[in-house]
């Protein structure tokens, strides 16, 4: 005989209770699983897509902020 307070849901049977433990076990379980995938990345960049010279970058604030053309170059004092 098992005491109702092994059971969570005191008005249910042994049956019921394990039921309803196995759909949340099967719930969390897909939860589990679709976060998951949500986090996975869809595909890896690759390096080379990712990497930027030094010139390219500059050639890109140059095209953009044309005023500070050349604020890279140190001046002669």
């Amino acid at each position: 005989m098992t005491l109702d307070h092994d059971r969570p849901y005191f008005n249910q049977s042994i049956a019921a209770c394990r039921r309803a433990g196995g759909i949340g076990g099967r719930r969390s379980a897909r939860n589990r699983r679709l976060r998951r995938a949500d986090w996975a990345p869809a595909t890896k960049p690759t390096v080379e897509a990712l990497l930027e010279t030094a010139a390219e970058a500059i050639a890109l604030l140059d095209a953009q902020f044309p005023w500070l053309r050349g604020a890279e170059r140190r001046t002669s004092r």
